[in-house]
């Protein structure tokens, strides 16, 4: 097979490891990468490094020519935990839910979908698709409902004295305290924890002794119950509901309502499924955590533990922190509003899975694509560094192909600028970005598509009202009429210069070069030639073209503005 020439980069290390570890397990099957979401409320964008850190070790798999299944597993058959902040004491009615499997709770409030995991599944879906992630999805309601495990839950069941003997040893243990980089509050607790699986209990241990599977009542549909008593040679069970009072027996060999405790459901299924490779979250891989524990479990059923990373936060810049039991909840599809598939998979793709980064949804976006723009130059013309290059590519193409992508893509903060002055008016958007290079105009907005949407939802979703640009109406005479005589003399170079340097690359020349004329050098000179008052008199001069035009001392970048305000209006504000 192909090997991979993309060295230096975590993915690659990673798909060596888990090429190797598949031969070594089940040499010439294809090699199974898994990931876990519980639908369990928005799926947000900690949830998405789940999922996007083996799916991109996958797809280099992929790229050398191996096959490979990404699995993931919709835990929507796991208990309804709590209600979401974001409806808690709005409306009460979600607490008489509790208990019961996620795909029994009715969907929100006007959903289209069947159910509540269905409901929070879609977008999810809905946004892998548009990420270019492929995977084969796996309900766990379908699974146990229809009796996919059952051989598998007799066997827990059998064994389930040692189970409860690995589970013993850390029951009493507290994990050590743990030295943290940073501080981390409850709201990023929660963003890491996920669906919240990690702090289930471990299965009930009664008089009866210890069992690792839960029924769901037949009555009340939660899991708020006991088992009684087993026989493992009927497999006769029986429990009770605490909730409801409801009782009865029935045979587990034919008993489909009901799954083993999450501690002990996870490792069966890294044996059922053959899993290679699967990452987890800071809450799952704790001392006396699922992954440690689970390291043990798997052995009673015959399977290995994954290897795979624990990953890191992910936070937000410009949004309240991540947590996945409020409402609104940064999601991948409200990053996909506003950035384009490319950019989201390169956050995920650049930084190894233990490094937290952020996700900006403020201001920090337009660097963020200033600095997405350099590296797409550099790795056209061959400068930029091996493992940015690997990141590149990982961002733009999957083993299936390109990813699609906006066909000129204009500067974000330029496209953002347009649309924040233009209000929706697409003709004016379109005449000012046909403007910025004369030489080579805009034939259509299409062309500036998906990233001018992206950037025109940004403004109208992340920007507050007040730094809106509203340009004035008419000329403020007020400030016009109290100009000194070098600040008049700064308006009318400007004015003079406006027709022959009406481009974006001339207009900049232009508003930076005024002060420099008027403080006696070239316009083309650079900062070295010129001494430090002469960025004070720009930034003066900026000020006054901000207050001109738009009523404020800071605004968009002024070649942009001037051009989308249009050479006539700007000639009447500045009062000539």
């Amino acid at each position: 097979m192909a090997q991979s020439t993309e060295t230096t980069d975590w993915v690659s290390r990673f798909a060596d490891e888990v090429i190797e570890e598949s031969e070594r397990r089940a040499p010439g099957k294809p090699v199974v990468v898994a990931s876990g979401l519980s639908p369990s409320g928005p799926i947000h964008l900690g949830n998405l490094r789940e999922v996007m850190t083996p799916h991109l070790v996958a797809d280099e798999i992929r790229r050398r020519g191996h096959q490979v299944r990404h699995l993931i597993s919709w835990d929507d058959y796991d208990r309804y935990r709590k209600v979401p902040k974001g409806i808690a004491g709005v409306d009460d009615s979600w607490a008489e839910h509790i208990g019961k499997p996620l795909t029994s709770v009715p969907a929100p409030a006007g959903s289209s979908y069947p159910n509540w995991a269905e409901h929070f599944k879609a977008a999810m879906v809905e946004a892998l698709a548009e990420l270019g992630v492929e995977f084969d999805g796996i309900s766990q309601t379908a699974q146990y409902t229809a009796g996919t495990y059952r051989e598998q839950i007799l066997h827990a069941m059998k064994h389930r004295a040692d189970i409860d003997a690995i589970l013993a040893q850390y029951r009493t243990k507290k994990a050590p305290a743990k030295q943290s980089q940073k501080p981390v509050d409850e709201a990023e607790l929660e963003a890491a924890e996920g669906s919240g699986a990690a702090g289930e209990d471990d299965g009930s241990s009664g008089s009866a002794g210890y069992f690792p599977y839960k029924p769901f009542c037949g009555n009340c549909e939660k899991d708020l119950t006991t088992v009684t008593s087993y026989d493992d040679d009927t497999t006769e069970l029986s429990y009770t509901c605490n909730e409801c009072g409801f009782a009865e027996t029935v045979r587990l060999n034919e008993f489909n309502r009901g799954k083993l405790v999450w501690k002990v459901d996870w490792p069966m299924r890294w044996a059922y499924e053959g899993v290679v490779f699967e990452p987890s979250g800071v809450d799952h891989s704790s001392p006396g955590s699922s992954f440690q524990v689970g390291g043990q479990i798997v052995g009673i059923f015959g399977g290995k533990q994954p290897i795979g990373p624990m990953y890191a936060f992910v936070g937000i810049s410009g949004m309240a922190k991540m947590s996945s039991s409020r409402g609104g909840v940064p999601t991948p599809g409200d990053a996909l509003q506003i950035m384009e598939p490319q950019i989201l998979r390169w956050l995920y793709a650049r930084r190894r899975p233990n490094q937290s980064f952020k996700i900006a949804f403020d201001q920090e976006i337009q660097r963020l694509y200033d600095e997405w723009d350099k590296l797409d130059a550099k790795v056209a013309d061959g400068s930029a560094l091996p493992a940015d290059v690997a990141a590149h590519s990982r961002a733009v193409r999957t083993a299936g192909g390109e990813l699609p992508r906006t066909t000129r893509p204009l500067p974000y903060r330029t496209l953002a600028s347009v649309a924040d002055i233009t209000a929706g008016h697409e003709d004016q958007a379109l005449r000012i970005l046909s403007e910025l290079d004369p030489a080579n105009p805009l034939a259509s907005l299409d062309e500036a598509r998906p990233r001018y949407d992206k950037a025109e939802a940004w403004i109208n979703t992340h920007v507050p009202a007040d730094q809106r640009t509203i340009v004035r109406e008419e000329p403020d005479a007020e400030l016009l009429k109290s100009l000194d005589e070098a600040s008049r003399e700064s308006l009318r170079l400007l004015l003079e210069g406006l027709e022959a340097n009406w481009s974006l690359d001339g207009l900049t020349h232009l508003v930076y070069g005024v002060p420099k004329v008027q403080a006696g050098f070239s316009a083309d000179a650079t900062p070295k030639e010129l001494p430090p008052e002469i960025k004070t008199a720009q930034r003066t001069f900026f000020a006054l073209l901000y207050h001109l035009l738009v009523g404020r001392d800071t605004g968009p970048r002024l070649p942009t503005l001037l051009l989308a305000v249009g050479q006539e209006r700007v000639r009447a504000l500045l009062g000539e």
